[in-house]
């Protein structure tokens, strides 16, 4: 059975995730990407536009299928070397967050909304999945 998850990564950060097919997570731990399988869907919530600055984004940015069961690392620099999986991303728009809080089961306390998204990733239900998707234009029947 699939699962659902979101990441949290910045707009820039999922902007080079989608071109590479790719997903981090939590700054490149092993543990939260093995929890994923092939076939699991993953979406990227982006509450900022660019990694270490204050702009905000608040918006979905990518949906995509994990594409086989392999967390691999990539050496992106000397001192740091990464996890990855690799995604089948979508044709998707940006989606604001703000306008679906109250539909979102995942999100209990809808005054404190930010707070699911503190760890950098979470499973969600697939009704919630949906929601987001539909809201994103991308088609996740197919």
């Amino acid at each position: 059975m699939n699962r659902y998850w979101i990441v949290v990564a910045s707009r820039d950060h999922a902007q080079n995730g989608k071109e590479n097919g790719i997903i981090q997570a939590c700054h490149g731990k092993k543990g939260p990407l093995a929890r994923m399988k092939q076939g699991d869907w993953v979406l990227i919530y982006s509450s900022k536009e660019k990694f270490g600055e204050k702009e905000f984004c608040r918006k979905f940015t990518a949906i995509g299928r994990i594409q086989d069961d392999e967390v691999f690392s990539f050496p992106m620099s000397a001192d740091f070397v990464p996890f990855r999986r690799r995604v089948s991303f979508l044709p998707s728009k940006d989606a604001e967050i703000l306008p679906l809080v109250q539909d979102l089961d995942f999100i209990r306390n809808k005054k404190s909304w930010g707070f699911p998204f503190r760890f950098g990733i979470l499973e969600i239900g697939s009704t919630d999945f949906e929601t987001i998707a539909e809201r994103m234009d991308a088609d996740v029947k197919g």
